[in-house]
């Protein structure tokens, strides 16, 4: 590309002058820290590049993604062996979801995530989408996705598993289930996204958590009145599939891209 440094860089995409950097309340207090070491200056040197890494891989799955039709997203664990209750439950509601041409989305890995992309499989030209993450263990590509884009950060995925969705069901899982099912409460409750169904499956699993929502951050003021229906509960696909069906004839997919993604 020709540039010789990062004001360089920075000016030839049109972002700011080298001399605006400069003059920068930000730029003023970096003198204040302290000299790097080789290692952090390597770093540095290389942080602005990553930012077109991290570029290629919106460019790339938002091209694919914005394909789709109507889609729902399923999320749960990877570690849900195939002979289990919910692994079975998973494959029943994303077939029955598929049957009315709605695809679905899942993480691309094992676990909930195959019988979901499996479920859609079993429906022809229902799109299958997994979006799969690098991982040193758990994580690979299941073989019933149809559509599968790779990723290597975290966060550029977990944009596409909410963008093209209008509707999401979370099974049993770990540390990364709930970190979307928070994630996706918080971009409803304030209204960032539309108050799309989010459905969690399992209520032997789910009670407790919701439990504890309800007697410890209601009565501490930490979430709103209200804010805990926006989760609904269930233990039976057919109703799954049933809630997202009334949501997309009251309502439908959203005509414009969500606040949270403009």
């Amino acid at each position: 590309m020709g540039c010789q440094s990062n004001h360089d860089l920075i000016s030839a995409v049109g972002l700011i002058r080298p001399t605006d950097f400069e003059n920068s309340p930000r730029r003023r207090h970096l003198s204040n820290l302290p000299a790097m070491s080789d290692n952090h200056a390597v770093r540095r040197a290389e942080d602005p590049w990553r930012v077109f890494k991290i570029m290629a891989e919106f460019v790339d799955s938002f091209d694919t993604l914005s394909r789709l039709g109507p889609a729902v997203t399923v999320f749960g664990s990877a570690r849900t062996k195939s002979d289990d209750p919910f692994y079975k439950a998973t494959v029943t509601l994303s077939e029955g979801l598929a049957k009315h041409d709605i695809g679905i989305i899942t993480g691309g890995g094992p676990g909930i995530m195959e019988a979901a992309n499996r479920g859609a499989a079993h429906v022809k030209g229902v799109p299958s989408v997994g979006l799969n993450i690098e991982l040193p263990f758990e994580q690979k590509g299941n073989r019933y996705a149809n559509i599968l884009v790779n990723f290597h950060y975290f966060f550029t995925r977990k944009v596409c598993l909410v963008k093209y969705s209008m509707g999401f069901v979370f099974m049993p899982g770990g540390f990364g289930t709930l970190d979307e099912l928070f994630e996706v409460a918080t971009l409803v409750q304030t209204q960032r996204v539309p108050a799309f169904p989010v459905i969690l499956f399992g209520r032997a699993y789910w009670t407790g958590l919701l439990d504890w929502i309800r007697n410890t951050l209601e009565p501490a003021r930490l979430i709103s009145p209200g804010d805990l229906d926006l989760l609904r509960l269930t233990d039976d696909p057919l109703e799954v599939v049933e809630w997202v069906r009334d949501y997309q004839r009251s309502v439908g997919v959203p005509e414009q891209v969500p606040a949270a993604f403009r």
